[in-house]
């Protein structure tokens, strides 16, 4: 479908330190479609492209035709800003932590 859709949900699902199992689950798939999709070993549908930019809340436009491993533009505050209300309390640690790595920072105690 698109030309980066693939690369990218496996280095987003990796950097955002979620198994398969829970984008699937979020999404009502099998996680075997996320592996396959991730191995380039079955297309995604336009629906299920956009759930999933949804789910990991990445622009669509982003998702599908930039290369998010070289271009890294995911802002972590911002996603952390839109999604406060409905992150646990884990998630809100994890990404924390990710934002304070990327600025080379201590992570806070």
């Amino acid at each position: 479908m698109a030309k980066y859709f693939n690369k990218n949900l496996k280095y987003i699902r990796k950097k955002l330190d979620l198994s398969q199992e829970e984008i699937a689950k979020k999404m009502g798939i099998d996680r075997t479609t996320i592996s396959r999709w991730e191995n380039d070993k079955m297309d995604v549908t336009v629906d299920n492209a956009i759930l999933t930019a949804k789910v990991l809340n990445i622009p669509i436009i982003d998702f599908l035709c930039k290369d998010l491993t070289i271009d890294d533009d995911i802002d972590f505050e911002l996603f952390f800003e839109k999604n406060r209300e409905i992150l646990t309390k884990e998630d809100k640690e994890e990404i924390i932590t990710i934002i304070n790595k990327r600025k080379n920072k201590i992570e806070p105690k």
